[in-house]
């Protein structure tokens, strides 16, 4: 597909990076999808746990200028072969997490009725159920979850079930993912009880901790992901703290031990071929990122993205 007029990113060939209004990698923003293959939009809500997260959508879109258009890795040129836009942010209303959380799924929804496919930023990682719930309405979704945590709690703080650490739990028993074709990677550190990690497979989860990444290496990771979702339809998402502190140093719930970014784009590049519905990328905290290293790798994640639906766009 060619491009359409504005839906190309900002050349930075002729313009300085960092010039103009803040979109990712200087798209249009807009909200006409027509003829639109992927909407970025930023999602500024943190109520339902890590405070400071709603700031990334900012902070994501300047750090995306450092971005180029082509993908040297695919030898992709993305932007010839599909059309993208900035949608802008949905509108939340902290600290109503519930009410929040429709504004999301809302959305969502306007982007996949237009046959748009959504690429939310977030935020914590609560706001996955809202588009969860737009992309799995009709039929269960399989999720794709990069995480050092399961986030399949059922309640916090004795009775408070919409969290950053409950979505997964709740997106089954919501029927919007099916938990048997869905996978957990980077899973590590310390956990509440020894059940933790069983919790999350008893509800149908695969887990590949980060530890067995490191044992078996990008690849083999890969094809487990593949293997696990088939040709479902199938939504990624990509909490920044599956990274090991030193690579995203800016998150709430920093955890050693985790993938490098280079292991993750190892992976992320080997997941072509699957039916993807949906991505985000979650829980980056700028007050903690004064060298924009966490921004910098949430924004190459998203282009990641974008490279694979390209490429699902040429099959």
């Amino acid at each position: 597909m060619s491009n359409t007029i504005g839906t190309a990113p900002a050349d930075h060939v002729r313009t300085a990076r960092g010039s103009g209004i803040s979109t990712f990698m200087g798209l249009q923003n807009t909200r006409d999808l027509v003829g639109v293959d992927a909407a970025i939009f930023g999602i500024p809500f943190d109520s339902g746990g890590t405070p400071g997260t709603r700031w990334a959508p900012r902070l994501i879109r300047d750090a995306s200028s450092l971005l180029r258009p082509a993908h040297a890795w695919h030898r992709l040129e993305i932007f010839s072969k599909i059309n993208v836009v900035d949608y802008g942010d949905v509108s939340v209303q902290p600290p109503m997490v519930e009410r929040s959380l429709d504004g999301i799924d809302a959305t969502t929804s306007e982007i996949v009725a237009a046959g748009t496919l959504p690429i939310g930023i977030g935020g914590e990682h609560g706001v996955t159920l809202g588009e969860l719930r737009a992309v799995g309405r009709d039929s269960p979704v399989s999720l794709i979850q990069f995480d050092a945590h399961t986030d399949t709690y059922d309640v916090y703080y004795d009775d408070v079930r919409y969290t950053a650490g409950t979505p997964f739990r709740r997106a089954v028993e919501e029927g919007v993912v099916a938990a048997d074709r869905s996978i957990m990677i980077g899973l590590r550190g310390s956990v509440y009880t020894d059940r933790d990690f069983d919790d999350a497979r008893d509800l149908g989860y695969e887990i590949i901790t980060a530890e067995e990444v490191a044992d078996i290496g990008p690849a083999a990771v890969a094809e487990r992901i593949r293997a696990r979702v088939g040709g479902s339809r199938t939504f990624l998402t990509f909490d920044i703290d599956c990274l090991d502190p030193a690579h995203a140093p800016a998150t709430g719930t920093l955890e050693l031990g985790g993938l490098t970014t280079r292991e993750a784009l190892a992976i992320l590049r080997r997941l072509t071929g699957i039916d993807f519905v949906g991505f985000d990328l979650v829980e980056v905290n700028p007050a903690f990122d004064g060298a924009r290293i966490t921004a910098v790798a949430g924004a190459t994640m998203i282009f990641e993205f974008l490279a694979l639906v390209a490429l699902m766009k040429t099959k």
